[in-house]
């Protein structure tokens, strides 16, 4: 093979690997989303809590849909109940707040993120130990680090008896490695 040939094929091996980096980077985007940036970003700073896993949250929770309610009520982008919207409104003196509030992004975003912060200064930053509340309940995970079925140090679980929690723990977990991978330091 000539030398004209051999820079030809080398150039259009070149293209088709940038263009398979950028077509797989844009799809990857497009199915982790950055929707609700400016709330999230906000939020996430005034309540400390990483933004990332807030999208993480947010997208194993409703896939960004703010309109979602759940079988059992939850309400919104991240899932919120409704007595504990009505509790941590009361907490971080939203007025005159009513349940549909839960609907509007900005609200949801700030109740559910505030929510996330409570949650991984309750359990000492383990973000495993607050996701898994966030989903499962607090209570619920306090109770499964005092058994040794669940947990042998009382500080961290190496079994979760929920299903539906520990499917969510993997489904959010994965979210988040994958954005912090796709935006972090971008």
């Amino acid at each position: 093979m000539n030398r004209g040939k051999t820079t030809i094929l080398i150039l259009i091996t070149l293209f088709l690997i940038i263009g398979f980096e950028f077509n797989t980077h844009y799809i990857t985007k497009k199915l982790y989303p950055l929707k609700y940036k400016e709330q999230v970003i906000y939020y996430s700073k005034e309540y400390k809590v990483d933004p990332y896993l807030v999208f993480a949250v947010i997208y194993a929770e409703s896939g960004f849909n703010p309109n979602v309610i759940s079988n059992k009520n939850a309400v919104g982008l991240m899932q919120i109940l409704p007595e504990t919207g009505r509790w941590v409104a009361k907490n971080i003196g939203i007025k005159d707040y009513n349940d549909n509030m839960l609907f509007v992004p900005k609200y949801n975003i700030q109740i559910g993120t505030w929510y996330l912060g409570y949650l991984l200064r309750l359990f000492d930053n383990n973000i495993h130990l607050a996701v898994a509340a966030y989903n499962g309940g607090s209570g619920n995970v306090d109770n499964w680090l005092k058994d040794k079925r669940f947990s042998t140090n009382g500080k961290s679980l190496h079994k979760v008896p929920f299903p539906e929690t520990d499917k969510y723990l993997k489904k959010v977990f994965t979210a988040y490695k994958i954005y912090k991978y796709i935006y972090e330091n971008k």
